[in-house]
């Protein structure tokens, strides 16, 4: 039987390659994405063509829905199609997230703030809210799977961007807590923390540096070079598989090196 997913902030960037990921593998996915810009971020955020063109390309897989990770209702609607449509769930995946930055902390405004918090860390939780129950369903031996898109900006400070690095933080923290409550059940809570990567999110943080070229972050990964979203979406979809059964309340640091 094919196992069930739900992705957050899936039209594009490390959500489309997640859902692509796992389509491929068998999956059944419910891709979500607001398909909207939201104020405090200053950049187009994915657009409902984006996501309508993800469930095309899988379309006996995937089903779209434009639902706002800020709006916990919208949430539970949008993972309440898994079981309508595909019988259950066995693996969320909170990839939702913006980027705002650009100024020091003391000169962040709300609006950069709010976006921050609401979409980075409060879209995390009320995937959990909604999900975790629907996982837990699953008949024992349990395994199911919790994964969130943290950041290289968990475990660093960078410049410019405390908001970030805060609400990136804060997602690490839930991960921890949340593997704890789950202490048992067979399902697990990870994080993976991306460095440095070639989206949209990526390009908008270089404007923030007055850089001409996001090449230019590459120096800062052993690599020597931009991870792919497919690089990243690959650590993510380890995690969401059962052979990732020993890994919970931890973070997979799929940077290239950042953070060595």
């Amino acid at each position: 039987m094919s196992r069930v997913a739900v992705v957050t902030g899936a039209a594009r960037g490390i959500g489309a390659a997640v859902v692509r990921r796992l389509a491929a593998d068998g999956w059944r996915v419910v891709a979500v994405d607001i398909c909207a810009d939201i104020p405090g971020t200053g950049y187009p955020l994915g657009t409902r063509e984006q996501l309508r063109a993800l469930a095309e390309e899988w379309p006996e897989s995937v089903r779209d829905v434009v639902a706002d990770v800020r709006d916990e209702a919208a949430v539970r609607r949008a993972v309440a199609v898994a079981e309508a449509e595909f019988g259950g769930l066995d693996a969320a995946v909170a990839a939702a997230a913006v980027m705002a930055g650009g100024r020091p902390l003391w000169e962040t405004s709300n609006d950069e703030w709010d976006a921050l918090f609401d979409v980075g860390v409060r879209g995390v939780a009320n995937l959990a809210r909604a999900a975790v129950p629907l996982l837990l369903q699953r008949p024992e031996p349990r395994s199911g799977r919790f994964v969130a898109l943290a950041s290289s900006a968990a475990h660093r400070g960078l410049y410019h961007l405390a908001g970030y690095n805060a609400a990136k933080h804060a997602v690490v923290g839930l991960i921890r807590g949340l593997a704890t409550d789950l202490r048992g059940t067979g399902v697990t809570a990870t994080a993976v923390s991306p460095g440095s990567t070639r989206t949209d999110m990526l390009t908008a943080t270089a404007a923030y540096y007055d850089l001409a070229d996001v090449e230019e972050f590459s120096r800062h990964q052993l690599v020597e070079r931009l991870l792919e979203p497919d690089e990243v979406a690959a650590a993510v979809c380890w995690l969401c598989g059962e052979g990732a059964s020993a890994v919970t309340g931890t973070v997979v640091h799929a940077d290239g090196g950042f953070t060595a």
